[in-house]
């Protein structure tokens, strides 16, 4: 993959507890946001990126089947997308 990981312009929002974990294990496994969301939405899940941006940033609740497939394409457990209860 050519085009590399930006770095995040604005502060988390509140919204949701996930989107920074989502973020960091997209990053990760070296992810850019335009190929998870084409992953997203080949498993059915229709997403799109401003929509997916802003589940990341925590300004948008994110939806159980949203949840179920991102566990998928990161190969993780859903709860592990959720932060551990010391953070």
């Amino acid at each position: 993959m050519g085009d590399t990981m930006k770095t995040r312009k604005k502060e988390y929002g509140n919204v949701n507890m996930v989107g920074q974990t989502i973020e960091k294990l997209r990053k990760a496994q070296k992810i850019s946001q335009k190929d998870f969301i084409s992953r997203m939405q080949t498993l059915g899940c229709d997403i799109n990126p401003t929509s997916y941006s802003k589940l990341e940033g925590q300004i948008r609740i994110a939806t159980d089947k949203e949840l179920y497939t991102i566990a998928r394409i990161l190969n993780v457990p859903v709860d592990s997308l959720f932060p551990s209860p010391a953070e």
